[in-house]
């Protein structure tokens, strides 16, 4: 069995090749223990919400991670300028565009940021917008997200994968797809059986509280995500 640190310096991939990301941290203990379990990405959110976190705040919790994780910070809609100052502050590796961005918000991000910038896609029903090709063509990645009114994310809603797989697919052509939205221990393997995310994002699904991880349900999360044994009892 591994160490914390050797799975921390040696990010695992789970057994369909999705990455783990653990998002909504406000905790650093949380960010120790999501590395510890082999996420590959941590996101701290900047966009609102219950789990708001400034960049001091957001790069005191990534510096308790060990290990080469990479660490995500989470936007809605805000200057290209302003986020490009504040990815510069945390280090971030990667920007996570919520608010329903166009390509053209994330060329004018790249004018400002280095690093991946992930476009994200909400959606309610079956339906994918009409401009998905075009994201997956201008982003390192899109992520997919369920809707829900008065929030952009963190919402615990899962999406329809079988419903949504054909369409996905065709826009998809192969390109890096990061899946979020009501995933939680119990469902995630079979989310990334019936789509193939390249990544697997969980909020409030670990969570005894906003922006609180649960160790016991993040450890059975990467398990599941893993395809490892876990203990019993966790949703």
């Amino acid at each position: 069995m591994r160490s914390a640190q050797e799975t921390a310096d040696a990010p695992r991939a789970s057994v369909g090749g999705a990455a783990l990301k653990f998002c909504g941290l406000t905790r650093g203990e949380d960010a120790a223990t999501g590395a510890a379990l082999g996420a590959r990405y941590l996101g701290a959110i900047f966009a609102g919400g219950p789990r708001l976190v400034t960049p001091a705040a957001a790069r005191a919790i990534f510096d308790r991670a060990q290990g080469t994780v990479r660490r995500v910070g989470v936007f809605a809609a805000a200057r290209p300028e302003a986020i490009g100052e504040i990815a510069s502050a945390v280090a971030l590796d990667v920007v996570q565009l919520h608010a329903d961005p166009a390509p053209e918000t994330v060329d004018a991000l790249r004018r400002h940021f280095g690093g991946e910038v992930w476009a994200v896609v909400r959606t309610a029903t079956a339906e994918l917008p009409g401009n998905l090709s075009s994201l997956f063509d201008a982003a390192d990645a899109v992520l997919l997200d369920a809707k829900v009114g008065g929030a952009l994310g963190g919402t615990g809603v899962a999406l329809d994968w079988p419903a949504l797989a054909p369409a996905l697919a065709r826009a998809r052509r192969g390109r890096r797809l990061v899946l979020a939205g009501g995933l939680v221990p119990a469902n995630v393997a079979r989310a990334i059986a019936i789509l193939a995310p390249d990544v697997v994002d969980v909020s409030s699904g670990v969570e005894v509280a906003p922006g609180i991880k649960d160790p016991a349900r993040m450890a059975a999360f990467a398990a599941a995500v893993f395809g490892e044994p876990a203990e019993h009892g966790v949703p």
